[in-house]
């Protein structure tokens, strides 16, 4: 492919429902072709939020540049990465609707009416309803139950908006820095549910009191549009890995059974690595190793037992024994979408006692502070890891902080060390 750093490389394509042209068996088609030419081990990197599949590939380049001086002897390395439809999730507080009619085809009238209300901020109930009701739509919240993992329909979705959109407007004070719509004490007074007389433009329903108020109401507002975004990727992301790259794998493993396999995913693409091995068939043991980075998921995923639910586990409990080899995790502090971004979404798509006040460590993201509540989970530095290397098999943390300054820097050879470590076909 013209503008690739390395070779041999495919690219797997999955639609939003995990489908892919020739199905499972065409795309494993594909990547077969390079067991014949001689590759014994196949490197699948999965993108995260990326908008096109330009932007992917770009970064599938930058990537995966190191890996062919790190072969070691009788190892050919194949690439493959994965475009799937994601979208640009930026932490800026106004909403990309260029990106999310991109990412969200069909929904064009919904998001340029989203984007009409956010702009003109109307003080009216009957306004911040019809943003609520537009959120669903946009969500296909009606359809979530029929999407695949983790797919149960946020509270905020279907809460009171006006309370929602307050509690999000203060969440967004409380943890990270806001567009400018005012603090606890600019007269909001908590949940914002008040109604006034009909607004002066004589346009239905009733307007709110107080300028501040509806400002902060409709920051809040754009808060729960963002939250509905990250919600649909999520979603996205494990219903691709599930039912488009699991499947795939479980066929390629059918056709070239030697064909040694290493998935790796940066952000929602760890997510979606992940949930691939719950699409892997029962038996298929030619999945070698994953590595994942910065991953924009639970870090209470694969445990069996969660600390504040004994009774229930993660939402991919001891898959990582579906694994011929180690998953790691690398994560980082200086991860501040991951510290403070992730949290607030997980938090608010929770129908819990509040949607403010939990305990932080609930919230907790993969890629922020690693593998958790998981018996026999190693801890590694980085620098360990590229001296002595990674255990044999099971779950391992690796602090990557000393290279990964934030949620996207993750093209750095030394990552690609760990990789390799992984899935040991390194000199």
């Amino acid at each position: 492919m013209t503008g690739m750093s390395v070779g041999p490389y495919r690219e797997i394509t999955f639609d939003k429902d995990g489908d892919g042209p020739g199905g499972p068996a065409g795309q494993a088609a594909g990547l077969a072709e390079l067991a014949r030419q001689g590759c014994t081990d196949l490197l699948v990197f999965a993108h995260g939020w990326n908008n096109s599949p330009s932007v992917a590939t770009r970064f599938y380049s930058a990537f995966f540049a190191p890996f062919p001086g790190l072969e070691g002897p009788g190892v050919r390395l194949g690439y493959a990465g994965v475009v799937w439809p994601s979208m640009m999730f930026s932490d800026e507080p106004v909403p990309d609707f260029a990106s999310l009619t991109a990412a969200l085809p069909g929904k064009t009238a919904v998001v340029a009416r989203l984007a009409e209300l956010t702009g003109t901020q109307p003080a009216r109930e009957s306004a911040f309803a019809e943003f609520g009701a537009l959120l669903r739509e946009l969500t296909d919240t009606d359809r979530a139950g029929l999407l695949g993992p983790d797919s149960d329909v946020p509270a905020f979705l279907v809460a009171d908006p006006l309370t929602t959109y307050a509690a999000f407007a203060a969440a967004g004070e409380e943890d990270g820095p806001g567009d400018g719509g005012g603090g606890p004490g600019d007269g909001g007074g908590g949940p914002a549910g008040a109604a006034g007389p009909p607004d002066a433009s004589g346009a239905g329903g009733a307007a709110l009191f107080g300028g501040d108020r509806v400002k902060r109401l409709w920051k809040g507002a754009k808060e729960a549009l963002r939250q509905a975004t990250y919600y649909t990727m999520k979603r996205r992301a494990g219903v691709v890995g599930a039912r488009g790259l699991g499947p795939v794998l479980g066929e390629l493993a059918r056709t070239a059974p030697g064909l040694r396999v290493h998935l790796a995913g940066h952000s929602f693409g760890g997510r979606l690595v992940a949930h691939a091995l719950l699409g892997l068939p029962d038996g298929t043991r030619t999945v070698k190793s994953v590595t994942l980075l910065q991953g924009a998921f639970s870090h209470y995923a694969f445990a069996s037992r969660l600390p504040h639910a004994p009774g229930r586990g993660g939402s991919l409990p001891e898959l990582q024994r579906r694994v011929d080899g180690p998953l790691v995790a690398c994560h980082s502090r200086h991860d501040t979408a991951l510290r403070v971004f992730y949290p607030l979404a997980s938090r608010m798509s929770r129908d819990d006692d509040a949607l403010i006040g939990q305990d932080g460590r609930r919230w907790g993201a993969l890629g922020y502070d690693g593998i958790q509540a998981v018996p026999g989970t190693a801890a590694r530095t980085l620098g360990a890891v590229l001296r002595d290397g990674l255990p044999g098999s099971g779950c391992v943390s690796v602090d990557a902080a000393e290279v990964v300054s934030e949620h996207s820097d993750v093209c750095h050879p030394e990552l690609a060390r760990v990789v390799a470590r992984a899935g040991r076909f390194g000199g």
